[in-house]
């Protein structure tokens, strides 16, 4: 990892469905050596989907990745990940970079686990498959020390490549989780519910699914590249007497904003009472 320039070779503990859409993405922006990088996972069928998903070989036990890799991405649940960690110990190395998108688990885990300092946590989420990704991560405290600093800058080098990333202090990044980390499946409920009401007003099922995909898509840009407050940009579109806010109303009625809250801090419970479970 001397050169920022250069792919890295990059092992994954794991081979799901996050861990193919991070391998996917970043060798998409040619930041992933394929060639040198390895996944492991215990089940055939799964190292299977991330080897034609991704072009990177796999392998079925976790220290051959660790040997080959010098960036290691530790892609199990929360629950497992204790023997995960007891399993990679005798296997870590100073040139090793590990990083967990395990959700809850805290960095003193991973050092007391590893026996390293040289590890990040975060918390990314599926749409890094399309480079859209919304991640916040964080790193063992960088002031005056140069090598944590590089880490830092590797980390985020590799998520802000898959969308973007946000460097945090640790005891918010449960709050990460329940906002983007578990985000997506709310605005899918969204959009379907969106491509629901399309149907019940006429529209066929596959013109209302591309409206609705394509007006959550839109709507996001414009609060990305306008830098105006959401409820700016919803005053604009609700004009008065209008058929806006006649629906804004109806979701308001049906506590809609609360929900979302609720659903954002259900979240971000679940995340926390998965680390101490750890």
């Amino acid at each position: 990892m001397s050169d920022d320039r250069e792919p890295l070779a990059v092992g994954f503990v794991g081979a799901g469905q996050m861990a193919t859409a991070l391998a996917a993405g970043w060798a998409k922006a040619g930041l992933l050596d394929t060639a040198r990088s390895r996944a492991a996972d215990p089940y055939p069928d799964v190292r299977e989907r991330f080897r034609t998903a991704t072009g990177v070989e796999t392998v079925p036990a976790n220290g051959a990745v660790a040997a080959l890799c010098d960036v290691l991405v530790l892609a199990v649940k929360p629950q497992v990940l204790p023997d995960v960690l007891a399993e990679l110990r005798p296997a870590v190395e100073p040139r090793h970079l590990v990083v967990s998108i395990a959700a809850g688990v805290t960095l003193k885990t991973l050092t007391d686990g590893l026996g390293t300092n040289r590890v990040a946590r975060v918390m990314p989420n599926t749409p890094c498959l399309v480079g859209a990704s919304a991640s916040g991560f964080t790193t063992r405290s960088v002031l005056g020390n140069p090598a944590a600093q590089r880490d830092a800058a590797v980390v985020h080098r590799l998520f802000s490549a898959v969308g973007k990333a946000h460097h945090l202090p640790e005891h918010l990044l449960d709050a990460v989780t329940g906002l983007s980390g578990s985000g997506p499946a709310f605005v899918y409920l969204f959009v379907e519910a969106l491509a629901d009401g399309g149907v019940k007003c006429g529209l066929p099922r596959d013109v209302a699914l591309s409206l609705a995909a394509q007006t959550v898509l839109g709507a996001a840009k414009m609060v990305l590249e306008t830098g105006q407050h959401p409820g700016a940009l919803k005053d604009a579109v609700a004009s008065p007497g209008g058929t806006t806010i006649a629906g804004l109303h109806a979701l308001e009625r049906a506590a809609f904003r609360a929900a979302a809250m609720d659903a954002v801090e259900a979240a971000a419970r679940r995340a926390a009472e998965l680390g101490k479970k750890e």
